[in-house]
């Protein structure tokens, strides 16, 4: 049995961010296709894995660790795999700030701005307009902090390079142009010429099975 097993759904944000970051540290899984329309997230078996019955989860049989939350998944891996954590604590807490930064509003604005463009999910005018306007501010931020840096923290990728570019990965799904955001389009492609990345139509498979 291959150590690690990612449960998701292709088409996930958090998910992507995962995936990409088991590519990206050469870290073989097999992946376990949850199918949300049907509800098995909500079913006891998966809730018994997330309480919360969300995706991702990821199982580490040789430790007996079953995590969910993409987040607290990425630090982890960047423990086990020794990649990807920082230089020192200090590095590893701040790509911590930039993890929970991303939860808010670049979150929130490109992945339901997303979900609306994609026909997942329909809002009220008014909200949709918020949600778009959450989007482009939190990338216009974004874009400005990357103005004199490379990698968001310290001097090479952290887990928070992985974690903030699976969110700004989704923006042209959402009909967010990034070209108004210079900086962010080339911090991003300084993570799309990593070894091992894959971007979020090859990262993961719309069935399970080994990856």
């Amino acid at each position: 049995m291959t150590r690690y097993t990612l449960h998701g759904l292709y088409a996930s944000g958090p998910t992507y961010k995962v995936g990409l970051m088991l590519h990206l540290t050469g870290t073989l899984f097999d992946y376990e296709h949850v199918d949300l329309q049907s509800g098995a997230h909500k079913a006891d078996a998966f809730l018994a894995k997330n309480r919360y019955g969300q995706v991702p989860v990821l199982d580490d049989h040789e430790k007996d660790m079953c995590l969910c939350q993409s987040s607290v998944i990425l630090d982890y891996l960047a423990d086990e795999t020794g990649q990807f954590g920082g230089k020192d604590r200090a590095e590893r807490l701040r790509a911590r700030e930039w993890q929970f930064w991303g939860a808010g509003q670049l979150s929130a604005g490109v992945y339901r701005t997303r979900a609306l463009k994609l026909g997942f999910f329909s809002f009220p005018e008014q909200v949709a307009e918020a949600n778009h306007k959450a989007a482009t501010g939190a990338l216009k931020e974004l874009n400005g902090l990357l103005e004199d840096r490379d990698w968001l923290v310290g001097r090479g990728a952290t887990i928070a390079d992985i974690d903030i570019y699976g969110i700004a990965a989704y923006a042209p799904q959402a009909q967010i142009d990034l070209g108004t955001y210079p900086h962010v389009r080339r911090w991003m492609g300084r993570v799309e010429a990593m070894p091992g990345f894959r971007n979020v139509d090859t990262a993961l498979p719309q069935a399970s099975k080994a990856v």
